[in-house]
């Protein structure tokens, strides 16, 4: 099963400057696992598999433009669904 997946610009430094990625998955965990093995520079997880949280900032996941809430990462993807990750800060 074939997933895009928009990389972030914050990101694209560790995916060789590629914007764009496809991997395979049935599963969102499965997508990025993927592409972690396709770009092993590319940081998504902590330690405990959890996503990534820097300081005031944390990776982003969305499916075809909706975010996916930390929790939903085993939610299943089909063939010409799109992800996309960003990094995105918070705080204020």
């Amino acid at each position: 099963m074939s997933i895009k997946v928009h990389i972030g610009p914050l990101l694209s430094d560790y995916t060789n400057n590629q914007h764009i990625a496809e991997v395979n998955g049935d599963t969102i965990v499965q997508c990025l696992k993927h592409l972690i093995e396709q770009f092993p520079k590319l940081k998504v997880f902590m330690k405990d598999s959890k996503l990534l949280v820097y300081q005031d900032c944390f990776l982003g996941v969305f499916v075809n433009g909706e975010i996916v809430h930390a929790k939903e990462l085993d939610k299943p993807v089909k063939d010409g669904d799109e992800l996309s990750i960003i990094f995105m800060i918070g705080g204020g």
